[in-house]
């Protein structure tokens, strides 16, 4: 009796040891509240860390947490934190609560009564919190600290809790009623930080700081409810709390900016009659000590081109001496014929084989064309004649950080623009221009790859990707030289495989006072004298003897940027260079540390099978913090003063524990033809080597690089959901793609397939069970492999190109290109016309080949997709349909070619499970795929059900 008893305890306690130890599968309920992190900052002083913990769909926590102490703060649904440069306040924004806003949504409530944000301002050394409501934006001072600086939404009937849209207004008028707001402006709150004062601005539309925070300026609009206060643009001392108004009565204000020093201020102002066509604006200036502006140049200043104008939209901005003003011109356009009556106007595009660009590039770019400027500047102690630095031709203009050089950069297309209807990338011309006179002096041309200016204004540097050499030019000495010239090693990026010339690895930085650039090979680092062109090599070889790839990463915090400035960072002498790495043998990633006068190897601080971040440093102190993940491990951040002692500061997503997850490991292969290959195998954590599973194969091009990357389970908008197919069970391979120019398609049967041989060799795959999913280029490779072998049980392919013919003189929608450049340049890399080698183009197009096809296939092809042209879907589907084969097609109406919209996002991962859990794992055929979901039952019945369900 006893025997038994014990037995049958034992066999209690084993049963229940076992269930713990059993962990469900992922299932589509998890994706909303798993986390990440988002909006990592640290302090100036690196004392105090600021994150905010996203869920994917739900309200987010703001965690603030001092970095000795671990003294922390959550502040509910905070965003987008700001530390003061002394470290004494974080500033952000309180969303309102998911309910809330989902609540109004639900009742159609205009954008302008939706529930708006707060404002959060925590005081860091009592951690009191004060929460100000109705904020549009915030902002405090580049440099300095005190006060923080607010716009709050107006305080009307229109914005009062509770009010609802009624009436079925249109977008027009909404759009209508927001431009008018902004045109009337908003109340400025500036809060003086020490002593807790605020004072407050009505009808501001728009305000600057001083980058010191000693004062801001405002513009402010005329207002009907007050027909005694005028417009103008005023200067607020925050520490004396005293208003003076430099400019008064203008219609609008714009662009206010101050010089670096915080004594000069510019800005553009118009007056003109209010149904005027043309709107002349006025570029005004204010130096300390003046009375007020003064108007410095208008459309009739001398230098200003016929016909042109001082513009609203171009950048105003000093340079860093305070002696040059840089501002925008732009012409003013056609007057419009008001006899004329709209519906008797016809409604045409013109195509003109003579156009620079073709109509749908013209119209998809049209708004930008209509605020577009050209830069010019003018000397304010001389304000007798603007030099115009910019025009149509002349369409970008570099001016150094730092320099004070007579000349600055500029570079034309010219004569280039047309040929990128084939090439894709466009040619320029490189020209310096003269400070004094707007002169030009053209130093290079038929130029394709990057150019840059550097910092100091000395030196001017390029890559040519035609013969894949970096060049200096000496503005002083008028000498160019090329930098690379002696060098064994390339500077090109080796492993180019379309048919096009190759990009450069890269200039990463400058060093100090133009006395050098660092410029990357495929592994190492190499510091170049700009004048000489002698080169050491910073990193010593050390990345080509270990197959690792480094890259100086500087953690010094620079201004914001626009695009176009094509700035590089500056590397300091006395500063440590620290080193992203890459092995591009096993994948790991890891951190290495130099200086300038190094000699010898780069120092090792952590390597191992992770992926971090981009760091974010403290500006004063030797601290940073990062994220960490692989595929087991969710990014959590970290804080850290050498990569090697450090502190984890989040714990995300514990719920993973109790899941079925997975693990990831480096496959290597060779193909038939004898290439050495790769690719990332995906398998159930609870992985049973005496079992058979089935498998599905994700491709792009290369994707082992992301072996040590983590995958959340998320509805993706279109990549296959791996963390989801592994934990229920699957396998999940992604082999990498080399390419043969001309034969895009073979290439993938020669990497993919074989890659899929060879995992058929263990006894753990199951052949008869392997799925392909690809989206994009990868949906081509899909459709194209289907026609070459049955040895895929099913087949899913997103936004496929399936007639090269029919695709070749097509339109990318998304930015008006014509994608004849895409074959014979980029990624479809044919590498020919479509007369010059049709065939190419019929053997690349699955559409000739479709009677071969015995996989059946789903087709997502959505008629808004803007690159891939949606009847591409819709050729495969009536082929396939017509030959009787098994064929589905998803057509999300409105929706880009990756999916934007969540509830899409969902819907899909719902049915691409259930599709190869049909074909792959024998489970039933839901409605959508058995009888379809005819379109009078669009949006009643999802089609989910299987049969024998309701």
């Amino acid at each position: 009796m006893r025997t038994h008893l014990l037995f049958f305890t034992l066999l209690l306690i084993c049963s229940k040891q076992y269930a713990q130890s059993i962990k469900k599968p992922l299932d589509h309920s998890v994706y909303d509240g798993w986390q990440s992190v988002a909006s990592e900052a640290i302090s100036d002083d690196g004392k105090w860390i600021v994150y905010a913990v996203t869920p994917q769909e739900g309200d987010a926590r703001l965690v603030i947490t001092e970095r000795l102490s671990g003294k922390t703060k959550v502040v509910e649904r905070g965003a987008k934190p700001r530390f003061t440069t002394d470290s004494k306040f974080v500033v952000f924004t309180i969303s309102p609560t998911f309910k809330e806003t989902r609540t109004a949504r639900i009742k159609k409530t205009k954008s302008s009564q939706m529930p708006k944000d707060s404002l959060g301002l925590l005081n860091l050394a009592s951690l009191s919190l004060l929460k100000f409501p109705a904020v549009k934006s915030f902002k405090v001072p580049e440099k300095g600290a005190g006060s923080v600086a607010w716009l709050s939404y107006a305080d009307t009937d229109s914005t009062k809790k509770g009010s609802t849209n009624k009436k079925d207004n249109s977008r027009d008028e909404e759009e209508d009623t927001k431009d008018k707001q902004e045109k009337q402006g908003a109340k400025l709150t500036v809060y003086n930080l020490s002593n807790k004062r605020s004072e407050t601005f009505t009808s501001v539309t728009e305000f600057c700081y001083t980058p010191d925070g000693r004062a801001l300026a405002m513009a402010t609009a005329k207002t009907k409810k007050d027909s005694t206060k005028s417009s103008g643009v005023a200067i607020y001392e925050v520490k004396t709390r005293v208003t003076r108004k430099v400019s008064s009565g203008m219609n609008e204000y714009k662009n206010l900016a101050f010089d670096s020093e915080g004594r000069q201020l510019a800005f553009a102002a118009e007056n003109e009659p209010l149904k005027s066509q043309f709107k002349y604006y006025k570029l005004y200036y204010y130096a300390t000590g003046k009375d007020s502006a003064s108007v410095i140049a208008t459309h009739q200043t001398a230098g200003v081109p016929q016909g042109w104008s001082i513009s609203a939209d171009g950048e105003i901005k000093f340079s860093k001496d305070g002696k040059k003003l840089f501002f925008g011109t732009a012409p003013l356009g056609l007057l419009k014929d008001t006899s004329l009556v709209d519906f008797e106007v016809a409604k045409v595009d013109i195509w003109n084989y003579k156009d620079d660009y073709i109509q749908p590039m013209q119209l998809k770019n049209l708004e930008k064309d209509q605020k577009r400027s050209y830069s010019a500047l003018i000397y304010p102690a001389t304000p007798e004649k603007v030099i115009q630095l910019g025009d149509q031709k002349m369409n970008r203009i570099i001016a150094p950080e730092n320099g004070t050089e007579e000349e600055i950069l500029g570079t034309s297309d010219e004569g280039h623009r047309i040929e990128t209807q084939w090439t894709g990338s466009r040619k320029r011309d490189i020209y310096l221009i003269s400070v004094k006179d707007g002169s030009r002096r053209r130093i290079a041309e038929n130029i394709t790859g990057d150019v840059m200016m550097s910092p100091g204004g000395k030196f001017v540097v390029w890559y040519n990707r035609t013969d894949r050499n970096w060049y200096s030019y000496d503005i002083r000495q008028k000498s160019q030289i090329c930098l690379n010239k002696n060098l064994k090693v390339n500077f090109y990026d080796e492993t180019n495989d379309v048919p096009d010339d190759p990009d450069a690895y890269g200039l990463s930085a400058f060093l100090e006072d133009d006395k050098g650039a660092l410029i990357y090979d495929r592994y190492d680092i190499w510091n170049f004298d700009l004048a000489s062109g002698a080169a050491r090599n910073l990193t010593n070889g050390y990345g080509r003897r270990h197959n690792i790839r480094l890259r100086f990463f500087n953690f010094e915090k620079k201004k914001e940027q626009k695009e176009d400035d094509n700035l590089p960072e500056v590397a300091k002498l006395k500063q440590p260079l620290y080193l992203d790495a890459f092995n591009y043998g096993n994948k790991y990633g890891g951190w290495y540390k130099t200086t300038l006068t190094a000699k010898g190897d780069p120092q090792l601080l952590t390597m191992g099978p992770i992926s971090y971040s981009r760091p974010v440093a403290a500006r004063d102190a030797s601290y940073f913090i990062y994220k960490k993940e692989n595929f087991l491990l969710s990014p959590d951040l970290y804080v850290s003063a050498d990569f090697r002692k450090e502190t984890r500061l989040s714990s995300l997503n514990p719920q993973q524990k109790n899941y079925n997850w997975g693990t990831a490991e480096l496959i290597k292969w060779t193909t038939p033809k004898g290439h050495q290959s790769e690719g990332v195998l995906y398998k159930p954590e609870n992985f049973d080597p005496s079992k058979k599973y089935p498998m599905i194969v994700y491709f792009y091009e290369k994707l082992t690089d992301r072996l040590y990357a983590y995958t959340a389970p998320a509805p993706t908008p279109s990549r296959l959901n791996i963390s989801y197919f592994v934990s229920n069970g699957y396998m999940v391979f992604t082999p990498d793609i080399s390419y043969e120019t001309g034969h895009p398609g073979r290439s993938a049967e020669e990497y993919i397939n074989s890659g899929v041989e060879f995992l058929k060799k263990n006894a753990w795959v199951d052949g008869s069970k392997i799925g392909i999913q690809g989206q994009s280029w990868g949906g081509y490779q899909v459709a194209h492999l289907i026609t070459r072998t049955n040895m895929y049980a099913a087949a899913w392919a997103g936004a496929p190109v399936v007639n090269m013919t029919s695709a070749y003189g097509g339109i990318r929608w998304e930015t008006g290109m014509n994608r004849q450049f895409q074959y014979e340049k980029t990624q479809s890399r044919i590498g020919a016309t479509l007369w010059e080698k049709p065939e190419l183009y019929i053997e690349n197009s699955p559409l000739f080949h479709l009677p071969n096809v015995t996989t059946p296939v789903a087709i997502m092809a959505n008629d808004a997709d803007g690159a891939v042209p949606w009847y591409q879907g819709i050729e495969m589907f009536t082929a396939l349909r017509r030959l009787g084969k098994p064929v589905w097609m998803l057509n999300y109406n409105n929706e880009a070619h990756n999916l934007v919209q969540r509830q899409n996002r969902k819907d899909i991962q719902r049915r691409e499970q259930q599709f190869f859990d049909h074909f792959l794992k024998g489970a039933p055929m839901p409605q959508w795929m058995d009888r379809g979901v005819p379109a009078i039952e669009k949006g009643l019945n999802w089609g989910f059900q299987t049969s024998g369900q309701n």
